[in-house]
């Protein structure tokens, strides 16, 4: 297993920080999609402890229209400009090859897809020829309609074998074993036993020799399981994902909580180390 992640140790969590430069986000539903509120909102989350920003400008949430080019860069440039000054690692989060190339130009030191490079054909090599760090996820299908009937025989599994495919496609596009990291992408084409079978298997991804990347903030499963309508009365399922998964050396965490999830695992990492 890698030592660092985009210059980032893993000996402790690394808390990835969501700033949605978007209209239509399941969970903030717009906050930050006006410039200056998404600059504020990561300013914030760098001060309660996010080592990366991860910046998007086209909402993934079930259902969700695809947005043009033009505005998912008019989104993302202007935030990813104004943070690149920070101690944080900028992160893009996108599927468009266009808009990576932009994002780092820009200032992003890691690309996050969501399709794991595979949305569009150039993507990886796009990827590989900006060597930075990549984030690859899976997801069943499409945005628009990953909801409508997932099914899988063997949900950790399929998706553990996934992901080393992606990684084997990686690898021989020329990008680096040290600079990929892995998500099983809770919530994308997937019920809520699926959720919580890959979340119980999570270990299934440790043996790939990749850091894993758990994105489970405010998901609509948490609210099925223990209840919590509105996304904003999810983080205490959130935290108890994340420190479910901490117990199995997960080492990102994807949040929109940022000093709630920081303070748990810093918590759960002491309780740990500690010597009677």
């Amino acid at each position: 297993m890698p030592e660092t992640f985009a210059g980032l140790s893993l000996d402790e969590p690394i808390v990835m920080g969501i700033i949605n430069v978007t209209p239509d986000s399941f969970s903030d539903g717009g906050e930050t999609a006006a410039h200056s509120a998404a600059i504020t909102r990561g300013r914030e989350m760098l001060a309660a402890g996010a080592r990366i920003l991860d910046v998007g400008g086209e909402s993934t949430r079930p259902g969700a229209p695809p947005v043009s080019i033009a505005a998912e860069l008019a989104r993302v440039v202007p935030v990813i400009e104004a943070l690149r000054d920070t101690d944080a690692v900028i992160s893009i989060d996108t599927r468009h090859p266009e808009v990576m190339a932009a994002a780092v130009e820009a200032g992003a030191g890691v690309i996050n897809d969501v399709t794991a490079l595979s949305h569009d054909p150039q993507s990886v090599t796009v990827a590989a020829d900006l060597g930075v760090p990549v984030i690859l996820m899976h997801m069943q299908g499409e945005p628009g309609t990953m909801q409508a009937n997932p099914h899988y025989d063997d949900a950790p599994l399929e998706v553990r074998n996934y992901l080393k495919e992606r990684i084997d496609v990686c690898l021989a596009a020329g990008i680096l074993a040290s600079q990929i990291a892995v998500d099983p992408g809770i919530g994308f084409g997937k019920s809520v036993d699926h959720n919580l079978q890959i979340l119980n298997r999570i270990d299934l991804l440790m043996g790939l020799g990749c850091p894993v990347v758990l994105g489970v903030s405010r998901k609509s499963f948490i609210g099925k399981v223990a209840g919590g309508d509105h996304p904003q009365d999810r983080l205490a399922g959130s935290l108890s994902c994340a420190v479910a998964a901490r117990a199995e050396d997960v080492g990102i965490y994807r949040v929109h909580d940022v000093a709630e999830t920081v303070q748990a695992l810093k918590v759960f990492d002491a309780i740990l180390s500690a010597s009677s």
